[in-house]
């Protein structure tokens, strides 16, 4: 999927103003941070897993990484994250552009994670390595109707 997309999908929300593009990578937590002036921990990085036969993303903040037991006790099974050919299949977006937004119908669950909370604003990706949204958090759980809020990651 293309950052067009997701802006048409940002569009129902009166957010699709709010995506940024980049003439740099944004691919990583690191790169995003530097290309959108902002410190790592407001990237909000999408991590993508498989549950039985099911996929679900997990909006974190990017300073954080999934905590094993809090994962297993939410999910009822171990991490095992999507590989690359089924992260495009779930998601309709590639590796650095993975976000909770214009995902194929019915192939993913969103989870966002509490880390996310404890600053005002959030930037997921856009659809591409080069993009993002910069979000209140507010904006954010409004773009992901149905999302549920999960305690799931630790700060690293």
């Amino acid at each position: 999927m293309s950052v067009d997309a997701v802006r048409n999908y940002l569009k129902q929300f009166d957010l699709d103003g709010k995506v940024e593009e980049f003439t740099q990578s944004s691919a990583t937590v690191e790169l995003a941070a530097k290309a959108a002036g902002v410190i790592p921990a407001m990237i909000a990085k999408t991590l993508s897993f498989k549950v039985q036969d099911h996929g679900i993303l997990i909006v974190t903040s990017g300073d954080t990484k999934v905590d094993n037991h809090k994962y297993k006790a939410k999910f009822g099974t171990k991490a095992k994250m999507l590989t690359p050919d089924e992260v495009m299949e779930y998601t309709g977006h590639g590796i650095g552009g993975v976000c909770p937004y214009a995902n194929p119908e019915g192939r993913v669950k969103v989870y966002l994670d509490e880390s996310l909370k404890r600053y005002p604003m959030a930037l997921p990706a856009a659809g591409s390595p080069s993009s993002c949204v910069r979000l209140t958090i507010e904006e954010l759980e409004k773009s992901c109707p149905g999302a549920e809020w999960v305690d799931v990651c630790v700060v690293v």
